[in-house]
């Protein structure tokens, strides 16, 4: 039988859960019932001649078809009376081991309701407390390679993956989103209740990684009507859909046909240019490109003096060049944007885990 996991509802939420599913608890105990009363059946039918038919009083002992019918009224606790032991030996196997599997039964089959009862009222509760404390969340759109790889991206760089939900019609998007601990919401992204139930409304950011282009200008219409402040990252296959996804209200458009093309081109003209690329993409390894604060001690700088390899600066939202005559010195408000040794050195500490003081600190 399938698990329920796998029966996907549009729009509904669905919260990773460690356990098995309700139907596997379910199958479980109706098997356990089932053993329970199969057993039973055999222990009366052993012992058929001592027990007594009242409807059938000269009959020696009972048949098969009576032992089925005298274990289900005796486990179901209903007892008619019609059928009872009446040797001291079959009235003490009643007692000491028919009594324990009643009560087994009875056991197996309320906990049965208890558990789907209390598996939907925890469901209820964890998806309350959920869209309760979910605020400045992250909303992956497209579980795809690409998405895969951007939510690996973010859990890597410290994002806790409770404040990252998933939203994909695919049920396989659900069954791999749940394997690797994410809260997901199935249907189409192009949907307003969709997105709704996602939290777009109050999401920090989305990143969308659609396998279509028109669907991603349709998501991202979508996303920026619900969320005019969200910093929306798009991804597209073609170049020529760029612009239009950026008008749609996209922060941010990759394309990756381009790309892939790009360092495909310079694996073959170039390969040690391609390699250093590639080291570039891969977090963990080799050299690293990231962000961080401008240091006290590096205010007035130019980027090419700092120990860090400073290929841009971040000022008013805007990104330049190291170059550029714009940041010749650098000021209080800037980040920079480097290429580092991914493992990190003394001589190049990130802002915070020194406990060095920034240049927005200092200035508070």
């Amino acid at each position: 039988m399938p698990d329920i996991e796998s029966k996907v509802v549009p729009g509904q939420l669905k919260l990773p859960v460690p356990t098995h599913s309700p139907w596997w608890q379910l199958i479980r105990r109706l098997l356990i019932a089932l053993g329970i009363l199969v057993f039973t059946v055999i222990v009366v039918y052993v012992d058929r001649h001592n027990y007594r038919d009242t409807a059938h009083p000269r009959r020696n002992g009972i048949t098969f078809v009576d032992a089925i019918y005298y274990t289900t009224v005796t486990l179901s606790t209903t007892g008619y009376g019609d059928i009872a032991p009446i040797t001291t030996h079959a009235r003490l196997i009643n007692a000491f081991v028919i009594t324990p599997l009643r009560i087994a039964f009875l056991v197996v089959l309320i906990g049965t309701t208890l558990e789907v009862l209390a598996s939907q009222g925890r469901e209820v509760f964890r998806n309350a407390r959920w869209r309760k404390n979910m605020d400045q969340h992250v909303v992956v759109i497209g579980y795809g390679t690409k998405g895969r790889s951007a939510v690996d991206t973010l859990v890597k760089n410290g994002i806790a993956k409770d404040s990252i939900i998933v939203v994909d019609p695919s049920s396989v998007a659900l069954g791999e989103a749940h394997a690797d601990g994410f809260a997901v919401v199935t249907g189409d992204a192009s949907r307003r209740e969709v997105l709704r139930r996602a939290g777009v409304e109050s999401a920090k950011q989305v990143i969308i990684t659609t396998p279509r282009d028109d669907t991603t200008v349709l998501a991202t219409l979508t996303v920026r009507q619900l969320n005019p402040t969200a910093h929306i990252v798009a991804s597209v296959r073609e170049q020529d859909n760029v612009p239009l996804v950026r008008q749609s209200g996209a922060n941010a458009v990759v394309t990756s046909s381009d790309a892939v093309g790009r360092l495909v081109g310079l694996s073959s003209v170039s390969p040690p240019l391609a390699a250093v690329l590639e080291d570039l993409l891969t977090y963990g390894e080799g050299l690293e490109v990231a962000e961080r604060d401008l240091l006290v001690t590096e205010v007035g700088k130019a980027p090419q003096t700092l120990p860090d390899q400073v290929i841009a600066v971040l000022r008013d939202e805007k990104v330049y060049r190291y170059f550029d005559p714009t940041v010749t010195q650098l000021a209080r408000g800037d980040k920079l944007v480097v290429v580092r040794p991914s493992k990190e050195l003394p001589w190049a500490p990130r802002p915070g885990t020194h406990g060095e003081a920034t240049a927005d600190d200092e200035q508070d």
